[in-house]
Formats: structure tokens, sequence, C-alpha cells
């Protein structure tokens, strides 16, 4: 595990990163947080650990209103600005290898949002943990209209019980996406990708779902 320091412009600011390569990495994800937890939260952790196991190296970072300790997110200029610059670093701490980005709810938005407008050169794929489709019970599509714009291949990780994502909705953005999006739905997770003690499946098994799921597809794509 390496500390990183990450130079984001033109806000001139600096924000935190860790970055973490096994010894057997085949591509590199760099992995944005959520809006209400930052980079050393448990899932962020443990996704991690899980992709690094499969031969993933992961470079993890902060949002400036995280870094700071504010409890608003960025506005969208900062916050894409935020992801250029980790993907930026990301390359530069391992150029050998293929970059894929992505992150939880906001930071994957965020990360869609930078693919859409041309700031990410280099990725050659984008990963959803949890694409926030619209708020809370609330179904709208108006937040995928980005999703057209991006041009590399897109992976959505999905609980079937996401009330930021109603699942028919989601789905119906995947397929008009085309072939250039997947989708793969974990039964009964909600938004933060647990599921009831009735699926008799653990926090652990669902991370192992979605980093399995993960590493199988970027090694494909790559």
């Amino acid at each position: 595990m390496t500390l990183v320091a990450i130079a984001v412009d033109p806000i001139q600011a600096f924000v935190s990163g860790i970055f973490e390569r096994p010894a057997n990495a085949t591509s590199l994800y760099v992995l944005a947080h959520g809006a209400g937890a930052g980079m050393r939260h448990a899932f962020m952790a443990d996704m991690a650990t899980a992709l690094n196991a499969r031969g993933v190296a992961t470079l993890r970072y902060q949002f400036p209103y995280m870094e700071i300790g504010r409890g608003r997110p960025d506005p969208p200029v900062v916050a894409t600005a935020t992801v250029r610059a980790a993907v930026e670093h990301a390359w530069e701490l391992a150029p050998d290898l293929p970059l894929f980005a992505g992150g939880k709810s906001f930071g994957g938005r965020m990360t869609s949002t930078a693919a859409a407008t041309g700031l990410l050169d280099r990725v050659r794929g984008l990963a959803f943990l949890g694409f926030p489709l619209h708020q809370p019970k609330r179904p709208a599509r108006t937040r995928a209209d980005h999703l057209a714009r991006v041009t590399v291949p897109m992976l959505f990780l999905q609980g079937t019980r996401d009330d930021l994502a109603e699942i028919a909705l989601i789905r119906q953005v995947v397929g008009e996406l085309g072939s250039k999006a997947t989708i793969h739905e974990l039964a009964e997770a909600n938004h933060a990708f647990a599921v009831p003690k009735r699926t008799g499946k653990t926090g652990q098994d669902i991370i192992n779902d979605l980093a399995d799921t993960l590493a199988t597809w970027m090694f494909r794509v790559r």
C-alpha cells in the first residue's frame, strides 16, 4: 500500500490517494468513493483487497470536499477535474497496465461524466458500483443522458433493490447503450450492496461477486 498525493487543476489543490499493486497485476482500476464516505470506507478497502487478490491494481482517492471534511459534494466541474487528475496519476504510477476507472455511486457517475466530456482518453473502460440513476425512490433517467457520449465499454454492477436505480429503469438504460454496456445484477442487494439475511449471503460473498465480475470483465476488455 502506497499513499500518494494527487494534484488537481485548476483548483490548485492536492487530494490523497492509496495505490495498491499486486505482483501479478494485469490492469489498474481507478476507484472513486461515494458521496457520503471516503476512500478508507470499509466497502472501498474491501473492494481494493478483493481486486488485488484477483490481479487488479487499484488507486483509491478522495474528492476535495472529502479531503477537507466538508459535507456537501463538489460541483461536477471540480469532481470531474479530480477524476481526470486521478486517472493521469494512475497512468504515471503504472504506465504498463491497462487503465479502467469508475467507482461507488457518486464517484462512478462523476467518472462517467468526465469520460463523456473527453477527459479520460487513457481509460479503456468504466465500471460502476451502483450507478445512482435518480434520487432515492424517485425514478428518473436524466442522470443517464450523458452515457450515450461515453465511447468505451461500461460495466454496471447493480443491486436489484437499489432505491437510487430502479432495476427496470437501469436495465432499460443499459439496453439502449447497446454492445458497449453490460449489466451484472446482484439479487436483493440495495445501494450499499447489503442483502437480507434470508439470502444466506454474507457481505464478503457480495464483495467476491463484485470483484470476480469486475476482474473478469477487465481481463476481457483490456
